[in-house]
C-alpha cells in the first residue's frame, strides 16, 4: 500500500508538471503515454491467443500528429476510417482469416487510440487556462471517483455490481465513487471561478455542467474500468504491465481516464460550440 501511495503522488505531481508546461508538452507526453498503453493493449490480446493486426494503428498514431496539424482534428475521422479498412483487408487476405482476430485488431484503436486523441486535442486548446480546467476535469473526476469507489467499497461492501467482469466492485463503491466524481467536478468548477477571468469562464462549462460532467464523467470513467477489466479477464492477466510499481500498466491507470476524455471532447466540441 505505501510503494501504491509513493507512486500515485509521484504520478499526480507530474501530471500538475505537464498542465504547467506548454500545451504541446502535455500533447507530446499524451501521445507517448496513449502508444504505452496501445502496447499493452495489443499484448494482452496476444496473450489471450488473437492473431492481431497492429501496425496500421501504429501508423495512425504516426501521421495523426502532421495530419491534425494540417487539416484539424476532424480530419481524424477519415484517417480512422481508412486505417479500419487496412485491418480489415489485411485480415481478409490471410491464409486462415477469422472474424475473432479482426475485431481484436480493431479494439486498441477504438478504445485506447481514438480517446488518447482527444486527450491530445484537449491539450492543444487555444487558451491555456481553458486546456489546464478541461485536463483537470478530465483526469480529476474519474481517478477521484476510483479512490472514492475503493474507500467506500472496502468500508460499506454490500452487493456486486459486475461479478463476472470485476469481482471486488460493490454497488456501493460504485456510488460512492460517482459521488467522488461529482465532488471532484465541483472543486474544479471553485478553482476555475476563483483563477480565471470572465472572458475564459465564458469557454467553461457553467456550474450545473460541471455537475453532470462530473455524474456523467463517474459512469464513463466505471464502465472504462470496467472494460480493462474484461480484456484483463479475457487475456488471464492481473496487469497490463510491470510500468508503475504497486499500480500495473499504463492502460490500469489511464482505462477510467480514456473513457472520460471522450465525454469532454464531445462536450468540448459540441455542447460548448468550440472546436479543438
Amino acid at each position: 500500500m505505501k510503494q501504491r501511495i509513493i507512486t500515485g503522488a509521484l504520478l499526480v505531481l507530474l501530471l500538475v508538471i505537464m498542465l504547467v508546461l506548454p500545451g504541446w508538452c502535455m500533447a507530446l507526453a499524451t501521445l507517448v503515454c496513449t502508444g504505452f498503453a496501445v502496447w499493452e493493449e495489443y499484448h494482452a490480446l496476444q496473450t489471450a491467443g488473437h492473431r492481431v493486426v497492429s501496425w496500421p494503428t501504429w501508423v495512425f498514431l504516426a501521421a495523426s500528429v502532421p495530419v491534425t496539424l494540417a487539416f484539424g482534428p476532424k480530419a481524424m475521422v477519415p484517417l480512422l476510417a481508412l486505417t479500419l479498412v487496412v485491418i480489415v483487408t489485411v485480415i481478409l487476405f490471410r491464409k486462415e482469416p477469422e472474424l475473432p482476430d479482426l475485431s481484436m485488431s480493431a479494439l486498441p484503436l477504438l478504445t485506447v487510440m481514438l480517446p488518447g486523441l482527444c486527450l491530445v486535442a484537449m491539450s492543444l486548446a487555444d487558451q491555456k487556462a481553458v486546456e489546464v480546467i478541461l485536463l483537470s476535469l478530465t483526469f480529476a473526476v474519474p481517478l477521484t471517483g476510483d479512490m472514492a469507489a475503493l474507500f467506500v467499497g472496502s468500508a460499506v461492501g454490500g452487493p456486486k455490481l459486475c461479478p463476472t467482469v470485476s469481482p471486488k466492485k460493490t454497488i456501493s463503491g460504485s456510488l460512492g465513487g460517482l459521488a467522488g466524481s461529482i465532488a471532484a467536478a465541483m472543486i474544479v468548477c471553485g478553482i476555475a471561478q476563483l483563477a480565471c477571468n470572465e472572458a475564459t469562464l465564458a469557454k467553461l462549462p457553467q456550474w450545473w455542467e460541471y455537475l453532470l460532467l462530473g455524474l456523467a464523467g463517474g459512469a464513463a470513467g466505471q464502465i472504462g474500468d470496467l472494460f480493462a477489466s474484461l480484456v484483463k479477464r479475457h487475456s488471464g492477466i492481473k496487469d497490463f504491465s510491470n510500468l508503475f510499481p504497486g499500480h500495473g500498466g499504463m492502460l490500469d491507470r489511464l482505462d477510467s481516464v480514456l473513457f472520460m476524455a471522450v465525454l469532454m471532447y464531445c462536450y468540448r466540441l459540441f455542447a460548448a460550440g468550440a472546436p479543438l
